[in-house]
C-alpha cells in the first residue's frame, strides 16, 4: 500500500484529501501543526502532532516510517506560525537562514528541506483535481454589466495584493474595491468590507501570480459562502484552475437559494 504524509494545518481541505485517499487504498500519515486541527483528523488511525517549529522531528517522523511523498495541506495562519512556536535545532537553522518570514518562504524554507532529505512534496490538488474552480458560471443567479466591471477591478487588485504575498481576497462594490484582505484572514475581510459598505458587496479571490501548486493554493467552500450571505453580499469569484472549490454541491443550492452567484474566472 502506497504511503504518503500529509502536513496538516486548520480547516477541512485536509480531511476532503483523507477521505480520497481512503477510497484509492492510500496509507495516510497526518500530521498536525496545531491544537486546533479538524478534530476528525485528530481521530485518525496514524495521526500525530509536532509544533510547527520542530521541523526535524517531522522530517525523521516520515523518514522513520518509510514515507517519501508528502502533501502540505491546510491553513497556516500568520498569527499562529508565532504563537508558542517550540523550534528544534533544524527549525531555528532554518528560521535563521531565511531572508523575511513571509508565509511564502517559510513554506517553502520547509520544501527545501524535505528534498534535502528525499522526501517529495506532491501538489496539494493531488486527489483534488475534480475540485478545482472551473471558468463558469455555476448559479443560477448571473452578475449585472456592473458586477463584471466591478469583478474586472476587483482581480486586477487582487492579483496585485497576492503578489505582493499580502492576502489574496478583496472585497469590492460598484466598480470600486471597500476591503483588502491581510493578516486577519477572508471571513474577516469579508466582514468589514460589509461593516465598510453595506449589502451587495462581491468577494473575489485569485491565486498568486506564481503560485506554486504545492502550497496554499486557495479555496472557496461553504463557510465562505455563508459569511457573505450574513452581509448580505451578492456574489463570490474564484480563479478557475488555481484555487479549489470545496463543498461545490452544497455551496451552489445555498447560493441558488439565496439569489447570490458564484463564478470562475
Amino acid at each position: 500500500m502506497k504511503k504518503i504524509g500529509i502536513i496538516v494545518g486548520n480547516g477541512k481541505l485536509p480531511l476532503y484529501f483523507i477521505e480520497e485517499a481512503n477510497e484509492k487504498n492510500l496509507d495516510i500519515y497526518p500530521v498536525g501543526l496545531f491544537d486546533s486541527i479538524n478534530l476528525k483528523i485528530k481521530e485518525h488511525k496514524n495521526y500525530i502532532q509536532f509544533n510547527i517549529g520542530e521541523v526535524g522531528k517531522i522530517i525523521k517522523y516520515f523518514l522513520k516510517n518509510n514515507i517519501y511523498e508528502v502533501v502540505m495541506l491546510g491553513k497556516v495562519e500568520k498569527e499562529l506560525i508565532f504563537k508558542n512556536m517550540k523550534l528544534d535545532k533544524i527549525g531555528e537553522g532554518l528560521l535563521n537562514k531565511l531572508p523575511d518570514k513571509k508565509d511564502e518562504t517559510l513554506l517553502f524554507g520547509v520544501i527545501l528541506l524535505l528534498k534535502i532529505n528525499g522526501i517529495k512534496v506532491l501538489a496539494q490538488n493531488y486527489l483534488l483535481k475534480n475540485m478545482m474552480f472551473e471558468k463558469k458560471c455555476y448559479t443560477q443567479t448571473l452578475p449585472s454589466k456592473i458586477d463584471l466591471e466591478t469583478i474586472e477591478i476587483g482581480k486586477k487588485t487582487a492579483k496585485l495584493l497576492s503578489s505582493v504575498d499580502a492576502g489574496q481576497s478583496v472585497v469590492c462594490k460598484d466598480r470600486s474595491v471597500v476591503a483588502l484582505e491581510g493578516i486577519e484572514g477572508t471571513d474577516a475581510t469579508i466582514l468589514r468590507g460589509g461593516l465598510l459598505s453595506g449589502e451587495g458587496t462581491i468577494l473575489i479571490k485569485m491565486a498568486r501570480p506564481h503560485q506554486d501548486m504545492r502550497v496554499d493554493i486557495p479555496a472557496i467552500g461553504l463557510d465562505t459562502i455563508k459569511r457573505l450571505l450574513e452581509i448580505k453580499a451578492k456574489g463570490i469569484v474564484g480563479e478557475a484552475g488555481r484555487m479549489l472549490f470545496l463543498e461545490k454541491k452544497e455551496s451552489i443550492k445555498l447560493a441558488d437559494e439565496n439569489n447570490f452567484f458564484i463564478i470562475g474566472k
